[in-house]
């Protein structure tokens, strides 16, 4: 109860505390990198420091102490690259750099020296007044690798944090499919019970001395209800294809909102000649071409022209639903399809989503804004494969 109330809270408060540790480490690994920085540097004037003196007593030590000085040189610049010039900035030892392959050692130590210089500042060699050159030094490959590291930490937060967002969406996704399909399924309940009593009303109506022309409006509408109630129980669970001439379903859908929309709508209806098959649910399809209709007659504002054309393609058959309405903004092509997207004063938003999920998702075709132009029409254009 109390993570219930508190949702958004929490969710926050785990953001917050998210960001305070990844800053935390980012941090850490800043300072742990300045401090190996600064260590190598003080290896490296060690280094610098042995250097000046070995240069400065080289004929007065013995041969031990030598030895000794020369160990401590060697062991200090064990893993740090490094160039010394001379007096005269003549490169005179270079350490850890690799030139075996390299075709001009020259120009290649001149560039790795300048690259050193940018990387730390480099450190003269003198003993008291004496000049004997200038180090230059770059990073070692623990310290290169030490400096990559936050990149990849943050690589791998990104990472995650996409992880988790689509693994929310697609828990939300789920969640809203499975509303989808109660929703669905209670509704085509709900009609179910008393449509069942309607029909049997309507078979005692014909047992009395009622006006046939009445039981026929009424049996219409039945078959109307028994429709929609078989869309919504489709729709609430995965329904089955078959194999149909799309071209004929959808010159029925045509002629049954035809005779039913107002006669100031200007009806078109434009088709092969031949059959085009595709792996259709009939009652969905003709759900998802009643909706596109019934939106190009209110964008029309009930008054206009309505064209309905079918071309068949090498692989797939498009379906385009032309109105003379108001039109729509490039902005407005896909937020039309969003469940609760509406422009009308009444409604609910759900037709186009509806219709997307009808033919995206159960007949693995694709619905889209063709091309839509302010105060001239809209064309909408559905796509399937055919067989």
């Amino acid at each position: 109860m109390f993570f219930t109330k508190n949702r958004q809270i929490l969710r926050w408060i785990i953001i917050i505390a998210s960001f305070a540790i990844i800053s935390l480490i980012l941090w850490n690994t800043y300072v742990f990198f300045q401090k190996f920085k600064d260590e190598e540097r003080a290896k490296m004037e060690i280094w610098s420091a042995a250097q000046s003196d070995f240069s400065n007593s080289f004929n007065d030590l013995d041969s031990d102490v030598n030895a000794v000085v020369e160990k401590i040189i060697t062991d200090t610049t064990s893993v740090t690259p490094m160039i010394m010039v001379d007096a005269d900035n003549k490169i005179s030892i270079i350490k850890n750099i690799d030139t075996s392959n390299i075709s001009n050692t020259n120009v290649y130590l001149k560039k790795i020296k300048l690259q050193f210089e940018k990387e730390n500042k480099p450190i003269d060699v003198k003993y008291k007044e004496n000049y004997y050159g200038k180090i230059y030094y770059g990073n070692s490959n623990t310290l290169n690798k030490l400096k990559y590291y936050p990149l990849a930490l943050l690589l791998i937060i990104i990472l995650f944090a996409a992880v988790v967002y689509f693994f929310y969406r697609s828990s939300k996704i789920a969640t809203q499919n499975k509303l989808w399909s109660g929703m669905a399924k209670e509704t085509a309940h709900q009609i179910g019970t008393p449509l069942s009593s309607l029909i049997g009303w309507t078979e005692i109506l014909k047992t009395e001395e009622v006006n046939p022309e009445y039981i026929v409006e009424i049996e219409k509408d039945i078959d109307r209800l028994q429709t929609i109630t078989e869309r919504f129980s489709k729709i609430g669970s995965l329904p089955t294809l078959e194999k149909a001439d799309i071209v004929i379903e959808t010159q029925k859908t045509y002629e049954y909102l035809k005779t039913r929309s107002s006669k100031l709508i200007n009806f078109k209806i434009i088709t092969p000649n031949q059959p085009v098959f595709v792996n259709l649910n009939p009652q969905l399809y003709s759900w998802t071409i009643e909706n596109l209709v019934k939106n190009a007659i209110d964008a029309m504002k009930g008054k206009g022209s309505l064209t309905i054309k079918i071309s068949n393609l090498e692989n797939k058959v498009l379906i385009m639903v032309t109105d003379t309405g108001k039109g729509l903004t490039k902005k407005q092509f896909n937020s039309i399809f969003e469940p609760g997207y509406t422009t009308k004063k009444r409604g609910w938003g759900l037709g186009l989503s509806l219709a997307r999920r009808i033919v995206e998702d159960f007949h693995g075709g694709k619905i889209k804004v063709a091309q839509s132009i302010i105060e001239k029409g809209t064309t909408m254009q559905i796509t399937f494969k055919t067989i």
